[in-house]
């Protein structure tokens, strides 16, 4: 649903500026490519920090102690 709006959304700007159309479909690939590296980059740091949380909690999982679940 989502593509099918932004399909309809490029066919008005298309029709309202066709050379902004066009640079919008040029641009786009090249955006995604440049953005790359930053999604790789926080992927990453997600998953470092998902491993340091787990390092830590660790002795808390063992002593059976849970979190702040209002027990």
């Amino acid at each position: 649903m989502r593509f099918m709006l932004l399909i309809a959304a490029w066919c008005i700007l298309f029709v309202l500026c066709w050379p902004v159309a066009l640079l919008a479909l040029v641009l786009a690939p090249i955006a995604w490519v440049i953005g790359l590296p930053v999604r790789i980059v926080g992927i990453c740091l997600h998953a470092a920090l998902s491993l340091l949380r787990a390092v830590l909690m660790l002795p808390a999982r063992l002593l059976g102690l849970h979190g702040s679940s209002g027990r």
